[in-house]
């Protein structure tokens, strides 16, 4: 099953919608898809929730066998808390999905240390799908100090 998340931010995420849309219909996706919409508007056919409670969207990520999240950092630490491989698609300003970029920065982080795949250009999901199932993401260990330094350090810049 694949897990999509965009988050509590109070813009649509409508481009990770539509192609998740698009690639179910093309039968790119062939596995069950759930996705939490968020503030975006979707009426089509692939089973979807604004909300939830936290407890229920764990469970949701606990069954899942890949976690396609927006780029915050709860939801990219949620997946790797319960082994799941994740791709990002960071929320970019110029679509008006958030107030700035900075979930390229935390995106680019976590793919460079080799913990997830990220996707900037959503035409490129397809594919993204496809490859992650060979993606041997690196394991979050809870004493990590390199991972929670990087994150602190992008922390502050803000």
């Amino acid at each position: 099953m694949i897990l999509v998340t965009v988050g509590t931010q109070d813009k649509s995420f409508k481009r990770l919608i539509n192609e998740i849309d698009n690639l179910v219909n093309k039968k790119i996706i062939k596995d069950e898809v759930i996705m939490q919409t968020g503030y975006t508007d979707y009426d089509g056919n692939i089973k979807h929730f604004a909300f939830t409670s936290q407890d229920e969207l764990d469970e949701l990520v606990k069954k899942c066998d890949i976690l396609i999240t927006h780029a915050g950092v709860g939801s990219i630490f949620k997946g790797l808390e319960y082994d799941k491989k994740v791709i990002a698609v960071p929320r970019l300003k110029k679509y008006h999905e958030h107030v700035n970029n900075h979930q390229l920065d935390i995106s680019s982080n976590f793919k460079e240390a080799g913990y997830i795949m990220v996707v900037n250009d959503i035409s490129d999901l397809g594919k993204a799908i496809k490859d992650i199932k060979k993606f041997n993401p690196r394991k979050l260990e809870i004493d990590n100090q390199e991972l929670i330094d990087t994150v602190e350090e992008f922390i502050d810049k803000i």
